[in-house]
């Protein structure tokens, strides 16, 4: 018998039956499409060796006048600079108080009770205190003046810190080993005020990690605790904390979605925090609270979207947007000789993201997209409606690309590029039947620019963090999914190689080499693909599968000798398991570096009897890589009993 050529359709099809599906792929992990043949994905290294504090959601990344480039990291408990390898920290402070604070401690324990009437501090936040004096005995000056973060919050004139080892810094513990384990404990000594001239610096305060859902009874903090009890959590919102960012030339402005605006002025250095806009010299009617702030390239115009109006400052508006003059920070009065002003939308109930194209600035609602473009004087914005009817994941599942829109919604994925397009989608079922909804604002959107490839990371239904992933590929328009923990992600560009964050709270560059670099040393990664069954004919005889004619090539691998395993599994019906499966390892024998031609096994002999059979192409070996062409097998008739 001839030997049979194996071509599959490229992408994933998980919207059909597995032998519906016939000449396709039904399942992967970690491999994509190049040309229309699977490979395995490139692996990722640590950026930094140390991890930051947080979950982060966002990433921003730009390059200053004298070459020096930034990473801009939002995390639920902080706001960071990436400078290298390492990290500064920038988180605004919301209130400084000279005086105020006093400390208690009691003999033979590490908590002190800080007393500052009207504090306005939630748990887990962060202060800072300065010129503050000894206690006496081990609780030393030292001690006391440095960044603490709070560890309950009995009431709002009291809050707790754990008393810790001057050497210490903060900045570099994680949130997964607890604040520090060398604390210092109190002495008969140690009591007083600390001093009369304490200063406290309170950063803004963080936010929440996981979304709590619902807003009615047992909400939020409701019911947390015993009834009567002391509250020892504080929750502002129900929403995740999400940051929004963007540059003003080479400084950075930044907001924490339904909370401040704040700026962060370059010439001042890593050791200098951003400040909050509104206390910028000069400001105007600045918005004190906004869902989101964008620089409009075109026109220099700073829009703060979801905020607080000119003449009610403090009391926000979802569906408001506000723009300063142009090239003003600070101006946001609207003047007969500026132009400054705002628009309202008049569809939906609160703007969900914003985001710039070559052409115009897209605003999303829950229910809608809106067209915004600079118009110039006297109006400066135009605002039209593109669609009423359409939906949106969360405010981190949209991204630009070149003029093209895509997004995720709720149950569907669109597209837009001059008008609003459901876009069709063979993992739709797969992906959103398997998606926790409760924490779908985590779900987050990143272009991998090199392999023209949209990633959505989504927590799937049993998890409360992102673990999962769908690749659209938009020049080869297939789709392909798999599990990957990520929850912020960057392109290239500025950055050799794409960026994003795990939820182990470490950055990684992607697309280097072919392992898993957040183990040390690196780990090999799991990927596979299988195919859909196919059969000979109508599937109505058995046929005996004799031979396996591999077609693979392992360039680029830096293993000696990589291997795949290849896999054929026959089934006697469609509803059946696999009765049989014959997994063979093709390993390669000369290196590509050392002859024009790579070899690697060239015939396996296999046994296997059924109507129908898949493929299945795995790996696990570390420095490996592979890509797939289109083997052959030896199939012959074997009778129709």
């Amino acid at each position: 018998m001839p030997l049979t050529k194996l071509t599959f359709r490229p992408g994933i099809n998980k919207e059909t039956t597995s032998y519906s599906n016939e000449g396709g792929w039904f399942d992967s992990d970690k491999v994509r499409f190049r040309a229309g043949f699977p490979e395995k994905i490139g692996g990722w290294l640590k950026k930094a060796a140390d991890a930051f504090l947080g979950s982060a959601r966002v990433l921003h990344n730009w390059t200053t006048l004298d070459g020096g480039t930034f990473i801009g990291i939002g995390t639920h408990l902080k706001y960071y600079l990436l400078a290298g390898q390492t990290f500064f920290d920038i988180t605004p402070v919301r209130s400084t108080v000279t005086g105020e604070a006093t400390f208690a401690a009691t003999n033979g324990s590490s908590t002190i009770t800080v007393t500052d009437s009207g504090h306005g501090a939630m748990l887990n936040d962060f202060v800072t205190f300065t010129s503050a004096a000894s206690l006496g005995g081990n609780i030393t000056a030292a001690v006391l003046n440095q960044e603490y973060q709070i560890t309950s919050v009995p009431d709002s004139n009291t809050f707790t810190i754990q008393a810790r080892a001057a050497s210490t810094s903060i900045q570099s513990i994680t949130t997964t080993s607890g604040l520090n384990p060398s604390l210092v404990t109190a002495s008969g000594s140690d009591s007083g005020n600390g001093g009369g001239s304490t200063v406290a610096a309170y950063q803004v305060n963080v936010g929440l990690d996981v979304a709590v859902p619902g807003v009615g009874w047992n909400a939020g903090a409701w019911g947390r605790g015993t009834w009567n009890s002391d509250a020892d959590i504080a929750v502002s919102t129900n929403n995740l904390r999400i940051w929004s960012h963007d540059n003003f030339g080479e400084d950075l402005l930044l907001n924490i979605r339904d909370g401040q605006i704040a700026y962060w002025d370059k010439s001042g250095g890593t050791a200098a925090r951003a400040v909050l806009l509104n206390s910028l010299s000069g400001s105007t009617s600045a918005p004190t609270i906004a869902k989101q702030v964008l620089v409009s390239d075109v026109d220099r115009h700073v829009i703060a979207f979801g905020c607080d109006a000119a003449d009610s400052i403090g009391t926000q508006d979802p569906l408001l947007i506000r723009f300063a003059d142009q090239g003003s920070l600070t101006d946001w009065a609207s003047t007969a000789t500026n132009t400054a002003g705002d628009l309202k939308l008049g569809v939906g109930s609160e703007i969900i993201r914003a985001v710039e194209t070559r052409q115009q600035i897209l605003v999303f609602t829950e229910t809608s997209v809106h067209a915004m473009q600079f118009i110039g004087p006297p109006f400066t914005f135009g605002l039209s409606t593109i669609a009423d009817n359409t939906t949106i994941a969360g405010p981190l599942t949209v991204i630009s690309v070149q003029d093209t829109v895509y997004w995720m919604g709720k149950n569907e994925f669109y597209m837009y590029t001059g008008t609003i397009q459901r876009m069709p989608c063979s993992v739709r079922d797969h992906v959103f039947s398997d998606l926790n909804w409760n924490q779908g604002r985590k779900i987050v959107s990143g272009l991998n620019s090199s392999f023209a490839e949209i990633w959505w990371f989504y927590p799937s239904e049993t998890s409360d963090e992102n673990d999962k992933y769908v690749v659209y590929n938009y020049e080869q328009q297939i789709w392909y999914t798999g599990s990957l923990a990520r929850t912020a992600w960057l392109d290239r560009g500025i950055e050799a190689y794409p960026v994003s964050v795990g939820t182990d709270h470490y950055v990684y560059d992607h697309e280097k080499g072919f392992d898993d670099g957040s183990t040390d040393p690196a780990s090999a990664l799991d990927a596979h693909i299988e195919s859909s069954q196919f059969d000979i004919g109508d599937g109505d005889q058995f046929t005996f599968v004799h031979r396996l004619i591999p077609d693979i090539t392992f360039r680029n691998s830096t293993n000696s000798s990589p291997s795949a395993l290849f896999t054929l599994q026959t089934r006697v019906s469609p509803g059946s398991a696999y009765t049989q499966n014959d997994p063979s390892t093709i390993t390669q024998t000369v290196a590509e570096s050392t002859t024009t031609v790579e070899q690697f096994t060239d015939l396996v002999h296999v046994r296997l009897r059924g109507r129908s059979f898949a493929l299945k192409v795995s790996s696990s070996d570390l420095a490996a890589g592979w890509r797939l062409g289109s083997p052959r097998v030896d199939i012959r008739p074997d009778g129709r009993r």
